[in-house]
């Protein structure tokens, strides 16, 4: 039980942790949390016989009381955030608050008739131990992912994370560049614990005229009008970069097929290395603990027997060798046009440029080109035409996943490509011909202009942790709840999808005509 205790204390979960937390006054106070009208007459007429204090009256929203020589705070509030410069607590008998007062081992007086945390009015010696064995010992847990049967300091970990969700996006006051079909599964993923959604905003100036001070903002970059990226970025608002997590849905996001993953970056965003990430901050501090590594080498085991990439889960089949004995090297293509490409492309000049500068480092090896899923569909720039691709690639793979591709070769060229680091994960040699968040930490063979300040030896295991496990967030698409990895890949394995289908269906309709007039420009 002491070792639930400690993460409770740890996680900070108890009660409505996810509320508000309002403006407190500077100074040590005795917090009065009373439960009704009667109550709070109660404590005060208590407290006119003992020694002047700071006081900080906590009402309920349907009860309301004037005191006009203490602070009063009314409405749902972050209990521990209240707790937090309390040097006691006045309190229903049967109000959380108690418990959590007791687990900081404050000082409490306790009213009212209820006795459900009786016991830890006054000294208090086991008794802590006793209410925590009643409350947590003496009730059923269920997973509320899997609905199984489970331990309490399981749930325990999982509001652990959805407070570190809800404490990092409390400065979080508007998020532009959300288009509509996205905005349902990064919903949960965004929201502070205030109101019932996030604060999705369109981009314009009277919308940041609105912002209180000191107000971060949320922005998908590529997905708001350069003018507005402008004043975003001139104003004293901070700046929480957007974009696709690592494993992100069954289908592309041209399509508008929602993310099930996101990253929130306050730092910079991680496919530029121009600048620091929180990512690459992650990886240049270390220190990961032993269950954190364990736990990554787990994650990524899962990952490759899942058989799954950013797009996709790929099926159990295993391809040939058409190359016979050859090293075999897959060239993954991307969208040229895209920001990790223009930001950390470094001298690659395209997808048709890679292909040439890999045929010249590996000279005698098999090469498949596989084009970026976007561009094959039609809806971004980059594509190769065949006959020029086949100058210096064997085959094209299209119609292959790109987990099967990288179970058959030996190893892959890229820009910046997430298949990459799905490479690395799989033990392949990788070679960058820019500068990817997975270069410079000795895993890969780099030939882009990596900066100085990234070039440390990192094992598969750290990175893994770094780029999976705390980075990102997840969405789990059945009940949709924040989730870990290892749950959103369970489903995407038994196949739950968000999909929204006619939207999916109109821009695959749009994909194929854009190559249609593209073919018919080039005949003419």
């Amino acid at each position: 039980m002491a070792d639930l205790l400690d993460k409770l204390r740890a996680a900070r979960v108890c009660g409505t942790y996810w509320a508000a937390q309002p403006e407190l006054p500077p100074y040590p106070y005795l917090l009065l949390r009373p439960s009704c009208t009667e109550q709070a007459e109660e404590m005060l007429a208590a407290l006119r016989c003992a020694a002047d204090a700071a006081l900080l009256l906590w009402l309920p929203q349907h009860i309301s009381v004037t005191q006009n020589d203490i602070a009063i705070i009314s409405g749902d509030a972050d209990p521990w955030h209240m707790l937090s410069r309390a040097t006691a607590l006045w309190t229903d008998g049967g109000d959380e608050t108690a418990f959590i007062a007791a687990l900081l081992d404050m000082e409490m007086q306790l009213f009212g008739a209820s006795s459900r945390f009786a016991e830890l009015n006054g000294k208090r010696g086991d008794a802590l131990q006793q209410v925590a064995t009643r409350e947590f010992l003496g009730r059923e847990w269920r997973d509320p992912f899997t609905g199984a049967g489970c331990t309490p300091d399981r749930v325990i970990g999982y509001h652990a994370e959805w407070r570190r969700l809800i404490d990092a996006n409390r400065p979080i006051k508007a998020a532009y560049g959300f288009g509509q079909w996205k905005q349902d599964t990064v919903d949960a993923l965004l929201w502070d614990g205030s109101g019932a959604h996030s604060r999705f905003e369109d981009a314009t100036t009277e919308s940041m005229d609105r912002l209180p001070k000191g107000a971060a903002v949320a922005v998908w970059k590529a997905r708001v009008p350069e003018p507005f990226l402008t004043l975003c970025e001139a104003s004293t608002h901070a700046l929480y970069e957007v974009e696709d997590g690592f494993i992100r849905s069954v289908g592309l996001g041209a399509d508008c097929v929602p993310p099930l993953s996101i990253v929130v970056d306050p730092v910079g965003v991680h496919y530029d290395p121009a600048c620091p990430s929180s990512l690459e901050n992650l990886v240049v501090q270390g220190n990961f603990a032993p269950e954190l590594l364990a736990r990554a080498r787990q994650l990524r085991e899962l990952v490759v027997e899942s058989r799954i990439s950013k797009y996709d889960v790929g099926g159990d089949e295993a391809l040939a060798r058409p190359g016979g004995a050859r090293r075999h090297i897959l060239v993954t293509g991307q969208v040229e046009d895209d920001r990790s490409v223009l930001a950390g492309g470094g001298d690659v000049r395209g997808n048709l440029d890679l292909l040439r500068r890999t045929r010249d480092a590996e000279p005698d090896a098999y090469i498949l080109y596989k084009p970026h899923p976007d561009v094959l569909a039609g809806h971004r720039k980059g594509h190769v035409p065949e006959e020029e691709a086949l100058r210096y690639a064997d085959a094209i793979a299209t119609g292959q996943s790109i987990s099967a591709l990288l179970d058959m070769v030996d190893g892959v060229h890229v820009m910046t490509s997430l298949a990459g680091f799905e490479a690395l994960m799989r033990g392949k040699a990788v070679t960058t011909h820019g500068v990817p968040f997975y270069a410079g930490w000795g895993l890969t063979i780099d030939l882009g202009p990596v900066p100085e300040r990234r070039k440390l030896s990192r094992t598969l295991d750290e990175l893994v942790a770094a780029t999976l496990l705390l980075y990102p967030r997840y969405l789990d698409p059945v009940t949709g709840l924040p989730c870990p990895p290892e749950i959103l890949i369970e489903r995407l394995k038994a196949g739950a999808r968000r999909k929204n289908t006619i939207l999916v269906m109109l821009r695959r309709a749009q994909g194929n005509l854009r190559r249609l007039v593209s073919g018919l420009r080039r005949l003419t």
